[in-house]
C-alpha cells in the first residue's frame, strides 16, 4: 500500500535576490557618498587645470626674458615669430592666454578661464615681468 507521509513542517522557499528595502538602503548610501565625492573631485580637476595654466604662464615668462635679451624688448606673440611656444591642448581648451601691456620694460600675461574651466574661486590669472601673480593666496 502506498501511503504518503505528510510533513507537518512548512516548506520554505529559498529566497533569491534582494528586498526593496535593501536596495533602497544601498541607493541612499551611494547617493550620500556621491554628494560628498563629486564636488571634491570637481575642485581637484579645476585646481589641476589651473596648475597646468600657471606652469605654461611661467614658461612664457621665462621665454619673454630670453626674447628680451636678444631683441631688447618683449613680444606679444606666443607662437612662431615670437616666443616659439605652442599652447598645450589641455590649457588651450580651458584658458585663453594673452600677453598684454607691452613696453620695452614690462608685460602682463593673462589666463582667462573658459566656460569649460568654470574657476569661480580664482578667475583670471595674471603674471607680470616682476613675477607678481594675481590673484594671490591659494590660487598660485
Amino acid at each position: 500500500m502506498n501511503t504518503r507521509i505528510l510533513s507537518l513542517r512548512p516548506q520554505h522557499r529559498s529566497s533569491h535576490g534582494f528586498t526593496l528595502i535593501e536596495l533602497m538602503v544601498v541607493v541612499v548610501i551611494v547617493a550620500i557618498l556621491a554628494s560628498i565625492a563629486i564636488p571634491s573631485y570637481r575642485q581637484h580637476v579645476i585646481k589641476s587645470n589651473r596648475a597646468a595654466a600657471e606652469s605654461f604662464m611661467l614658461q612664457i615668462a621665462n621665454k619673454e626674458e630670453q626674447y628680451r635679451l636678444d631683441a631688447r624688448n618683449y613680444t606679444d606673440i606666443i607662437g612662431t615669430g615670437g616666443l616659439n611656444l605652442t599652447t598645450p591642448a589641455d590649457v588651450n581648451a580651458r584658458y585663453v592666454i594673452n600677453i598684454a601691456n607691452l613696453s620695452n620694460t614690462s608685460y602682463t600675461i593673462t589666463a582667462v578661464p573658459t566656460a569649460m574651466q568654470n574657476d569661480t574661486l580664482c578667475g583670471t590669472l595674471t603674471l607680470d615681468q616682476a613675477g607678481v601673480k594675481t590673484p594671490a593666496g591659494n590660487c598660485w
